[in-house]
């Protein structure tokens, strides 16, 4: 049988704009002696690190995790795009459930540069060459930055399709920004109205600028164990992953000519269901969920994905109100990409860092109340898609 597995300590950042960080080493300290301190347990305590980061040399997760402690344990480094620090969570998850170890610490950290995303070799194919030709085959490519090309492209797909106004995407970051105003370690704080969400320039059709997350530094960190490393160190009534699920693309996001397929929809609609069929536990029992809004487009889609409205009902359920306080399910209380922050490799962590508060009921301003099951989702294009059910009993 396989082992559950509880999530005993997190810990993160305050995210920070490029240029106005700490060095990632510094970062990954403070996330890391966060989540250490929150199980309250020692570093010697931890047999295995699973280290994500996209922008930095080989074995900078080792350069990490030695500011914690100097143990010759394994450290294993990880490079999954956006969805990096889930990809990071999921090996340890993987770790503790098939008893290599019963104790074990997935850490993200990002120091990014200003400005898009780009390649960083110009000497060989980019890994996501296959999607960029399906963008280049469907809507042709502009000056605007790739990934808001091909997250645009998709919610301009979904616009054609269902006749959604410009205005419902916007609406997704007037949320965003409201949430992100009870965060405390949310980079932008302040709220912004719908009218000057759409009056911030446009970026690609139907983005604006305040629709677009930004660059951002910062590090985030969980420490997993056994249900016998928490009795034996007297933590009782842990949050535990219920289910997880990691998916890559499929031929659908190349073969059927559509953005949405593109952008990871299919992956997230599997990954999903893979979750909701292991746990038993379906969408509408989900009270809280932290999802990978990189654009507001994305976050829209990946209702639809995740189930918690029926295909073609996402602007019903954002002008209804069912995605925030007082609605069916609280989405991004964190504030999400969009308003806290993407810093790659530890957004996934950050995701699991406030779940965990939530399901804790610690969460202070942001606390959804009567929060006992949280869902997360993190999408890298290239790509990957983690999903992640949380439970506290």
């Amino acid at each position: 049988m396989k082992r559950r597995v509880n999530v005993i300590g997190v810990g993160m950042t305050k995210f920070a704009k490029p240029g106005a960080s700490p060095e990632y080493y510094e970062m990954a300290k403070e996330a890391g002696t966060k989540a250490l301190a929150d199980a309250g347990i020692a570093y010697k305590d931890v047999q295995q690190a699973y280290v994500g980061y996209v922008y930095g040399d080989s074995t900078c997760g080792q350069r990490a995790v030695y500011e914690l402690g100097l143990t010759g344990i394994p450290v294993v480094n990880v490079n999954n795009n956006c969805s990096t620090g889930s990809t990071a969570l999921w090996l340890a998850r993987q770790a503790i459930e098939s008893g290599a170890a019963e104790c074990v610490l997935a850490l993200g950290f990002e120091k990014m540069e200003k400005g898009a995303l780009g390649n960083k070799f110009d000497d060989r194919e980019p890994p996501m060459g296959r999607h960029a030709q399906v963008m280049i085959d469907v809507q042709g490519i502009s000056a605007a930055p790739p990934a808001a090309q091909m997250f645009g492209g998709a919610g301009r797909e979904y616009r054609f399709q269902h006749g959604t106004k410009k205005e419902t995407f916007g609406k997704i970051s007037e949320k965003a920004r409201d949430h992100a105003s009870r965060n405390p370690y949310a980079l932008f704080g302040q709220k912004l109205s719908l009218a000057e969400i759409m009056a911030s320039e446009e970026v690609f059709d139907p983005l604006t600028r305040f629709q677009c997350c930004p660059p951002t530094c910062g590090a985030g960190a969980a420490i997993l164990c056994s249900d016998e490393f928490a009795r034996k160190h007297g933590i009782s009534k842990p949050v535990y992953i219920a289910a997880q699920a990691m998916t890559t693309d499929f031929a659908s996001s190349f073969d059927e000519r559509s953005m949405i397929k593109m952008v990871g929809y299919d992956m997230t609609r599997e990954a999903a269901r893979q979750v909701y069929e292991a746990s038993g536990i379906g969408p509408g029992d989900v009270k809280v969920v932290e999802l990978h809004d990189c654009f507001t487009a994305n976050e829209l889609l990946t209702y639809e994905g995740l189930g918690l409205c029926p295909e073609g009902g996402a602007e019903k359920f954002i002008w209804d109100g069912d995605n925030t306080y007082g609605g069916k399910v609280v989405t991004n209380p964190s504030g999400g990409l969009l308003s806290k922050g993407h810093p790659l490799g530890a957004t996934g962590l950050a995701q699991c860092t406030e779940l965990v508060w939530q399901l804790r009921g610690t969460a202070d301003a942001r606390q959804v109340q009567g929060a006992n099951i949280a869902l997360q989702h993190n999408l890298g294009l290239g790509g990957a898609c983690v999903v992640t059910m949380y439970r506290r009993d």
